[in-house]
């Protein structure tokens, strides 16, 4: 079955995600993280992609971010991703040991409103799901990090958000998500979904062709 055309539209939020190949470890040391922090910046500085949060995990890694033009985001992954495995394999002396990343990244349509909060607490929880920290924002590796605790200058990767946070957002990041939440991001990633409100992502389905087959996000928000 060919692959689905890959949705990219100016001034629209993405989650996008790529995992290591075969879900191994490629993030190992504080010198590893630092040096793909320093990659991201520099694939923005090129793009002008506008980073609104992300977490890099272990094996894997999250991105919200915001693109300004139609070619933005394939240009931003393509030369982050690319670039990261070429220096990667020299560094460790792996080259000639195939990819590095299990596929191409995917990436996600995300509704402008209360579903992009949800998903940057997602992104941002996600060292706290897997028990690595014992408070989300002391994973240093993350948005939230940068944006509690970093730097002017390390702050300086970030953009502002089109939305506003809530007062009680450190709070509501170390609280446990709903499962309905979870489901619902969760059947976004893996069936290539956009994800927000069920009437906006029938709009984004039949703007962009994507699969008509509409489930899983949509149900209103308390």
């Amino acid at each position: 079955m060919p692959r689905q055309a890959r949705v990219s539209v100016a001034d629209t939020i993405y989650h996008v995600i790529n995992r290591a190949n075969g879900r191994q470890t490629i993030f190992h040391t504080e010198k590893e993280y630092k040096h793909f922090e320093i990659l991201m910046q520099e694939a923005k500085d090129l793009t002008g992609m506008r980073i609104l949060a992300y977490c890099i995990m272990p094996n894997h890694f999250h991105f919200i971010i915001y693109p300004r033009t139609d070619t933005d985001l394939a240009e931003f992954m393509g030369w982050l991703t690319t670039t990261h495995a070429r220096q990667y394999r020299t560094k460790t002396n792996t080259i000639g040991h195939g990819h590095l990343y299990q596929d191409r990244y995917k990436s996600f349509p995300v509704e402008t409103n209360e579903y992009a909060l949800t998903l940057i607490r997602y992104i941002e929880q996600n060292p706290y799901r897997a028990k690595l920290v014992e408070k989300s924002e002391d994973w240093q590796w993350s948005s939230l990090y940068r944006r509690e605790k970093g730097s002017v200058k390390e702050k300086c990767l970030l953009d502002t958000l089109p939305i506003d946070l809530p007062g009680n957002y450190l709070s509501s990041v170390n609280d446990v998500f709903k499962n309905d939440d979870l489901n619902d991001i969760r059947y976004s990633v893996n069936k290539g979904k956009p994800y927000g409100t069920r009437g906006w992502i029938e709009k984004m389905v039949v703007k962009f062709g994507l699969d008509h087959t509409v489930r899983g996000p949509g149900r209103p928000k308390k």
